[in-house]
């Protein structure tokens, strides 16, 4: 009920009064206008190739359904040891433990000066641990793509095992989707300051092939063939990569809207623009029961999942493709050389035949989608 792990996922009464709230001892919590979150950094758009060794039988590189497979994964294809440059490493602490004692400075929003929190044997939680040489690193991992992560997950750990070792502690996310792993490191600049964190890399890995070049998105523009406007609203969802992101955490499962807003970093508003958006191209199927939404996999997004990564990136090419407004989009695109301004887009939207927008208001919102998503089709294409 107090695991909040992006800014987002707070109550309502917490997100409307800007505040957060940090465990202190194993029942106790403390509350108050914290600033408890860190936006990720943008990342790098280069993404390293590893293979997994040709003995590995039980990982599949196109099968990662959990944070724990996803961690294995990158330590069988060495991801982990390019990362942290070094071949010494030994799996050694992970899961839950004690906290012990410490305080530490945090930023409040409300007040000049931060808040000083003591913490007493509140539980903390570690995905891997890894040493090396001359390090630690701790790794939390995630298959959720989000905007920001709560803090705690890194500092509380950082913070233990500082007190209780000498080597450098190593504080790492790794974020999995979509066959991309995604590793940031990052450090405590004043080990006694929550908010003293700060970015020290960032690299993208796969173990599949993903160079895909400008001739394979041509190819798939001049191939596609444009369907109707299927009964599903029209996309509010600029991201497309977490479009993505939300049928994967529905390939284990059926889950309710309550259940996606709650694993996922999202609100309920957003979680009904996202699954809309998967439903649009065919990938979600929706039901409703006792007046409660769920959600699932249609059999063409089961399929879909189940291809390798440059196939499956070309087979969402050729969904969002085969909608007129993304289709004569691109195209224009195509013919000038850069992406055409709002208006034009609007121009086109208008003669696609869409259902259920009516105001220029609603045209220009949705508009961003289009440039959203084709945007993410021009950046699968390999720069080399």
């Amino acid at each position: 009920m107090v695991k909040f792990d992006h800014s987002i996922n707070r109550p309502k009464l917490f997100s409307d009064n800007g505040l957060s709230i940090l465990p202190i001892t194993r029942g106790d919590y403390v509350i108050s206008h914290f600033d408890a979150y860190h936006r990720f950094e943008a990342v790098d758009s280069s993404i390293t190739r590893v293979s997994l060794p040709n003995y590995i039988q039980s990982l599949d590189a196109s099968n990662i359904p959990s944070e724990a497979i996803a961690l294995n994964c990158a330590i069988a294809t060495g991801i982990v040891s390019d990362f942290l440059e070094d071949e010494a490493l030994v799996s050694t602490v992970s899961g839950r433990m004690s906290s012990g004692a410490f305080n530490f400075d945090i930023d409040n929003t409300k007040l000049s000066k931060p808040n000083r929190i003591e913490v007493v044997n509140s539980q903390i939680e570690i995905d891997a641990a890894y040493e090396g040489i001359n390090g630690l690193a701790l790794f939390e991992a995630k298959r959720d793509l989000s905007e920001d992560f709560l803090i705690r997950q890194l500092y509380y750990p950082f913070r233990v095992w500082q007190s209780r070792i000498t080597k450098t502690i190593r504080p790492l996310f790794l974020v999995y989707s979509n066959g991309i792993f995604r590793l940031y490191e990052y450090r405590f600049t004043d080990p006694n300051n929550y908010n003293s964190i700060a970015l020290v890399n960032q690299k993208n890995y796969s173990v599949e092939f993903t160079s895909i070049e400008l001739i394979d998105i041509k190819q798939i523009f001049m191939t596609t063939s444009i369907v109707e406007e299927p009964d599903a609203p029209f996309p509010q969802a600029d991201n497309f990569a977490r479009v993505i992101n939300i049928c994967e955490l529905l390939f284990e499962q059926e889950l309710s809207r309550s259940d996606l807003t709650e694993l996922y970093a999202f609100d309920v508003r957003q979680t009904d623009y996202y699954t809309d958006a998967a439903r649009y191209l065919g990938l979600l199927e929706k039901a409703v029961q006792d007046g409660t939404p769920s959600y699932r996999l249609s059999n063409k997004g089961r399929q879909l999942l189940s291809l390798n990564y440059k196939q499956r990136q070309l087979a969402y090419c050729t969904l969002i493709l085969s909608h007129k407004a993304f289709h004569e989009t691109l195209k224009l695109y195509f013919q000038n050389g850069y992406m055409p301004p709002n208006i034009e887009i609007i121009i086109i939207m208008k003669r696609s035949n869409l259902k259920n927008i009516i105001s220029d208001v609603t045209f220009e919102r949705r508009s961003s989608t289009i440039k959203g998503w084709i945007n993410w089709i021009l950046g699968l294409i390999d720069s080399k």
